[in-house]
């Protein structure tokens, strides 16, 4: 009889450890949304102008969804033809769902944003990519 409530509780033990040693994703099944950002400047020789740019979006990063961010400038890696070198300035945040990106797009930071920094960019082109 001991025995047998030992094993009962092993077992359940067990299996609580493995439900608790899963990944988040996993556990709760939840899809982020990655919002990937490139921006071209107007004047793409210009640091001053990048740093400027890097800067303001910096400021995105007190926008409470954001659940991670990254922010970068062109990486010197080697010229190879799949490698696209012509934009200056790129963003990566993740979302927890679309109503977290959304709640980012309408933020009165992000608004702000756009309207101290728009002047220094000529292009932006964005990616926002659903996890599978």
């Amino acid at each position: 009889m001991i025995r047998r409530k030992f094993l009962t509780s092993a077992a359940g033990l067990t299996a609580g450890t493995a439900v608790a040693a899963m990944p988040m994703s996993i556990a709760a099944d939840k899809k982020q949304l990655v919002h990937h950002v490139f921006f071209w400047l107007k004047n793409p020789d210009s640091v001053e102008d990048r740093d400027k740019l890097v800067e303001g979006v910096k400021t995105l990063s007190k926008i409470e969804t954001i659940r991670k961010m990254h922010v970068g400038v062109l990486a010197s890696t080697e010229k190879r033809d799949v490698v696209d070198t012509s934009w200056q300035v790129s963003e990566l945040m993740f979302f927890d769902d679309t109503v977290g990106q959304k709640t980012y797009q309408d933020h009165p930071i992000h608004q702000a944003f756009i309207k101290n920094y728009g002047h220094l960019w000529a292009k932006v082109v964005v990616y926002d990519v659903a996890e599978v």
